[in-house]
């Protein structure tokens, strides 16, 4: 089945409002003017409710069909927010903010679930209810936690929740998902390690070196991957940050390190998190130091239901045909908090090919414009 005539005809209409919200980037909750002008549309459009606040900024249409005999309320969900980058990208509507930049593409997802929501009240020919859902802050700050816990799925009872994000690298309308894990958990770890300060050339031996213990605890910690952890599961643990010292010739007192931790499993999650904090003790201890580690969880890994992955995939299958669905797609360790509404309920989370191009979050990344029809047909088509 080809994308929707319909969608196909509000291309032009969904490329100028994602024109529109790249040139104006906002990050976390701080989404007011998108959310403003997506209220705006959504009420234009006729959507029987339209509600603003939910977590803090997000946006929720509510659109009901010609029949309701079938009782189904699905959520479809986009979200809102940019990154903290500056534009490297060479377009004519390049960020207008210094320092911000839809570097993910949410600006090209809200106009995909805008041009959607158009379709849907202007022909309401589907049997049940659709709630478009419109989120703030999924680039760290959490905000589709922030909706759930706001009431977003008992407020409107949605029995099943969608997700979209597009991807780089996969052919141009193509579409990947699978069932179970999907995406990683995203989760942060600060150590920092104690010592005795002291003059790095004339007397080291009177000193104990936080430096040299910090670099003893970042190579044990890849230990826990390759000997703690099943090596047919997945783990990822990344030291990014190590902080301290004021001087080429002083050994310092205490240093920081902070990093990553990915993981697609609970289990492995609740491992990797105890074998963080007992390295880093232990290996300080036998250095003559301290440390303590900080584990903060922030998303949990993106579990897409089997059935709802089933129905996700076959909906794909409608828009682009069978050869340009992968059904059983490898998981990816990026993070995404599309996860709390997959805990909260059954549902899937998919990735539409944008083809070659900078990888999202890179300064130089560019929406293709030529997905909006395929992003918007398949929420319909839901």
């Amino acid at each position: 089945m080809p994308i929707v005539n319909r969608v196909a005809a509000l291309s032009d209409e969904m490329a100028a409002w994602r024109h529109d919200f790249h040139e104006n980037p906002e990050l976390l909750y701080e989404v007011h003017r998108t959310a403003g002008i997506v209220a705006e549309r959504l009420r234009e459009f006729g959507c029987d409710e339209v509600v603003t606040g939910i977590g803090r900024t997000g946006v929720v249409g509510v659109i009901r069909g010609r029949k309701s005999t079938s009782g189904k309320t699905i959520g479809l969900r986009a979200d809102m927010d940019a990154l903290p980058i500056e534009e490297a990208a060479d377009v004519p509507y390049a960020s207008k903010i210094p320092g911000k930049m839809h570097a993910c593409g949410h600006d090209g997802h809200t106009a995909m679930l805008l041009g959607a929501a158009k379709y849907l009240t202007e022909t309401r020919n589907f049997d049940g209810t659709a709630i478009v859902i419109f989120q703030p802050a999924e680039e760290g700050g959490a905000g589709g936690k922030a909706m759930v816990e706001d009431g977003l799925m008992t407020r409107w009872g949605i029995q099943e929740v969608y997700g979209l994000h597009n991807m780089p690298g996969l052919p141009e309308g193509h579409f990947a998902t699978t069932p179970g894990p999907l995406l990683a958990s995203s989760d942060t770890i600060e150590i920092t390690v104690h010592g005795k300060g002291g003059h790095a050339g004339a007397a080291p031996h009177e000193a104990v070196d936080s430096v040299l213990i910090g670099a003893q605890i970042i190579n044990a910690l890849q230990s826990i991957v390759s000997r703690n952890v099943d090596p047919l599961k997945s783990a990822v643990i990344s030291i990014t940050m190590f902080t301290g010292g004021t001087a080429f010739n002083i050994i310092p007192a205490t240093v920081t390190m902070a990093g990553t931790v990915r993981t697609l499993d609970p289990d492995v999650r609740d491992l990797v998190e105890r074998r963080i904090g007992e390295v880093a003790e232990s290996v300080a201890k036998a250095y003559g130091g301290s440390a303590e580690a900080k584990y903060t969880r922030l998303y949990p890994a993106t579990v897409n239901h089997p059935r709802e992955a089933g129905i996700a995939a076959e909906i794909a299958r409608d828009v682009v045909g069978v050869d340009r669905v992968d059904d059983r797609v490898t998981p990816v360790m990026g993070g995404e908090d599309f996860a709390f509404m997959l805990e909260a309920r059954p549902g899937a989370f998919v990735f539409l090919g944008m083809g070659d191009g900078p990888m999202c979050h890179h300064p130089a990344y560019k929406f293709n414009d030529n997905i909006l029809g395929h992003g918007a047909s398949y929420w319909v088509r839901l």
